[in-house]
């Protein structure tokens, strides 16, 4: 077969919608269809591009990266024969992104700008999900990058719309001298008597999911500090032997720390753009999504520990 783009927004939909019957309905076609073209696909391809969750299915490590360039080309095809915005009108007002200290910010915020070089764009810092969701129904942003867990679906009213952007593995980091440094993977139960370094709770369910991670392995953290500071305030942190800690997949460590997958994935975070459609138009969310994904595979394509966990999780 040949991948055409009604392939690549069949995985698109999959991944949007957390499931392929929920897919099937979103795309007018039966469950059955879209899982037989589903796997047709990943024959192609040559790897799983999802796996089944509790809260559905999610992009696998490999099935990101052909999301993200998915998600491209689709963007790319659509925007055919549009003519650009400073020919389009009067120039359209200010947009506002929400956002937490997320990754794919920077890189996000350098694409829009790069790609909308006519439209004013600001950024408004928040550290609780449910915080830019609440500044969206406010009518005081536009837009947002925000997060939640498989199984825990961020709370919106219907005046809000998402889209999932990835959903990734969470790693844990500890010092480069660690007991555990020599191992590929490190179980959770392992650290059970580890301090913990943890963000305080995000209102999307953080604490509840770090919580019952520990507990489905069998113990309670012994020691927990609440955290609130930047990554690298975090990796300083965790490179003076204070604590260990759950980070991004994608992480890159200082020459101090170690990132480390955790053994079995028990923690998954999805990254979220967030709108509200009565003050953006479909072109600009496709132009913020665009920028998510892409943004998200420079980090991948930076993380060489995120493509061995990958290549050793996914491998065909």
């Amino acid at each position: 077969m040949e991948l055409e783009l009604r392939h690549l927004r069949v995985l698109c939909a999959i991944a949007d919608t957390g499931s392929v019957g929920r897919a099937a309905a979103l795309l007018g076609a039966s469950q059955p269809a879209t899982s037989t073209q589903l796997r047709r696909i990943e024959r192609h391809l040559g790897a799983p591009l999802f796996e089944r969750t509790a809260a559905g299915v999610a992009p696998t490590g490999f099935g990101a990266e052909v999301l993200a360039a998915a998600r491209e080309l689709l963007a790319r095809a659509d925007s055919l024969g549009r003519r650009p915005e400073a020919q389009a009108g009067p120039a359209p007002r200010e947009l506002r992104l929400a956002a937490a200290n997320e990754p794919i910010l920077p890189g996000l915020v350098a694409r829009v700008r790069h790609q909308r070089p006519g439209r004013r764009f600001t950024v408004t810092s928040v550290h609780r999900p449910s915080d830019a969701v609440e500044l969206l129904e406010l009518g005081e942003a536009d837009a947002a990058v925000a997060v939640d867990y498989p199984g825990r679906e961020l709370g919106r009213s219907p005046s809000v719309a998402h889209r999932g952007i990835v959903t990734e593995p969470v790693f844990v980091a500890l010092p480069a001298g660690h007991r555990l440094r020599h191992h590929a993977e490190v179980a959770l139960a392992d650290l059970a008597e580890e301090e913990w370094l943890l963000a305080p709770d995000d209102g999307a369910g953080w604490h509840g999911v770090f919580h019952g991670a520990c507990a489905a392995a069998g113990f309670t953290p012994a020691t927990v500090h609440e955290f609130l500071g930047g990554r690298l305030e975090l990796q300083e942190m965790v490179a003076a032997g204070l604590g260990v800690s759950v980070v991004r997949a994608t992480t890159r460590p200082l020459a101090e720390v170690l990132v480390k997958p955790l053994a079995g994935t028990p923690i998954w975070v999805r990254q979220l753009l967030v709108w509200r459609p009565a003050g953006v138009d479909g072109e600009v969310v496709e132009t913020l999504f665009g920028a998510a994904v892409a943004a998200y595979r420079d980090l991948i394509a930076a993380a060489p520990g995120f493509q061995a966990w990958a290549a050793r999780t996914y491998r065909p």
